[in-house]
């Protein structure tokens, strides 16, 4: 299944001034497939394979010292190959279980730059606690659940994908109802690489919810390796919280019963660190960068992937999916699950959402995004222009704030003399990946 990182690894390929590149992204979605297809696509030469959890005797090589041309000729000997320079991929893989690879990447930038490395893993804030992180030596890429145009382009639909990645514009009525469609099943789906492979090859929605268990017992699973950091009860309680509270502002006491809100934070803040969960924090519209007018006391959250969030939430199957209106599924929070999946998948690192400060407000909109160096509200809705009430109130008082986007179910169309556009939910990657409106 092709994946849109590989443009960004072919970006990375090319550079003049190239570093070892670190793959981060919570587990199981997809980085070593991914980046494994990309070596053996892209290179004339090996693709040589380090996995450091399949082999934790290999670790050995990192202990004595980091000498690249000592490292490199050892490797050599246990891959019973040579690794040339040029044309071949050094591939670290499950690198958290390595730290000291992780120290040795600054050393393969100085003394080896025309090798090609990859490391990837997952928990690499763990790894490097008792570590020297080679900053400036290496760069970072993210990688997230299949977005819906992957997931449209490996079910074979590439028209449908090609669509959603162009500027939005309104859809003959078959098109949109049919988008409509394909997004109700990937809300229930995901985008975890092994349950769309799984749909696209069996077109079994029961089997995508088994393997959907078997992904979240082994993040649960995963708990045992945050020891000592944090409660593995809590942990287990707290990502079981986040799933009911999607779309909804948190408090700490929410999410798990019978532990202190600093045992909790503990538990969420570790869990955002191994991007099982990411925070969303309340900020102001007033100006750039957003994080400079962040809360820390006012957040919300996602899960990394709307078909996890289902399976974790409990919903019913059976009585959710026949609903009709997309925004009315799980009381909206797939759709804000979605919605957020997307901008993140889009380029969109950091997300926020507005609360208004004053006392006993309820005003809300549910993200701010980063649009053409302007911040740009958006709200999640399903009715008419005149409940918006919130987002009337955010244009109003942020002039800075050029248009607001409200993602629906309804076609595309604009409100100029509201500084609103509506744009249908399958348009939220293209809505931060595309500059052109």
């Amino acid at each position: 299944m092709d994946r849109f990182l590989t443009k960004d690894l072919l970006s990375w390929k090319k550079r003049i001034n190239r570093k070892p590149l670190i793959v981060r992204g919570a587990r199981q979605v997809g980085k070593s497939y991914s980046i494994t297809d990309f070596g053996k696509k892209y290179f004339e030469g090996t693709v040589h394979i380090v996995d450091f959890e399949q082999h934790p005797d290999w670790h050995r090589i990192f202990e004595e010292n980091l000498d690249v041309n000592r490292i490199i000729s050892e490797l050599e000997i246990l891959l019973n190959t040579r690794i040339t320079s040029g044309k071949d991929l050094l591939f670290f893989d499950e690198v958290q279980a390595c730290p000291r690879a992780i120290m040795s990447l600054r050393y393969f930038f100085e003394q080896t730059p025309n090798l090609h490395v990859i490391a990837a893993g997952s928990l690499l804030e763990f790894a490097m606690k008792d570590i020297s992180f080679p900053v400036g030596r290496v760069q970072i890429i993210n990688m997230f659940p299949m977005n819906f145009a992957e997931y449209l382009y490996a079910t074979g639909k590439s028209r449908a994908a090609e669509i959603i990645l162009a500027p939005p514009e309104k859809q003959p009525d078959t098109v949109h109802t049919m988008l409509l469609n394909e997004l109700r099943r990937y809300l229930f789906i995901g985008g975890m690489p092994e349950c769309v492979k799984n749909w696209s090859n069996t077109g079994s929605m029961a089997e995508v919810f088994n393997i959907q268990a078997d992904l979240v017992n082994s993040y649960r699973q995963d708990f045992s390796k945050y020891a000592p950091y944090s409660d593995k009860l809590c942990l287990n309680a707290v990502i079981s919280g986040v799933t009911r509270h999607i779309g909804q502002q948190i408090k700490y006491s929410q999410l798990a019963e019978g532990f202190t809100n600093p045992t909790i934070k503990k538990a969420f803040d570790l869990l955002c660190l191994a991007q099982v969960v990411r925070k969303i924090s309340s900020a102001s519209p007033a100006g750039l960068p957003l994080g400079a007018y962040a809360s820390e006391h006012k957040f919300k959250a996602l899960m990394v992937d709307v078909g996890l969030m289902r399976y974790l939430s409990g919903i019913p199957v059976d009585v959710e999916y026949s609903k009709s209106d997309l925004l009315a599924i799980y009381l909206g929070a797939m759709a804000e699950q979605f919605a957020g999946q997307e901008f993140l998948a889009a380029g969109n690192n950091d997300l926020y959402y507005w609360s208004r400060d004053a006392k006993s407000s309820s005003a809300e909109v549910d993200f701010l995004i980063i649009k053409n160096n302007q911040i740009c509200p958006v709200e999640i809705k399903s009715g008419p222009s005149g409940r918006l009430r919130s987002m009337h109130l955010l244009l109003q008082n942020y002039p800075n704030c050029p248009v607001g986007y409200v993602l629906s179910v309804a076609h595309y169309s604009e409100l100029p003399e509201q500084k609103l556009i509506f744009l249908p939910l399958y348009y939220a990657y293209s809505l931060v990946s595309t500059n052109d409106f």
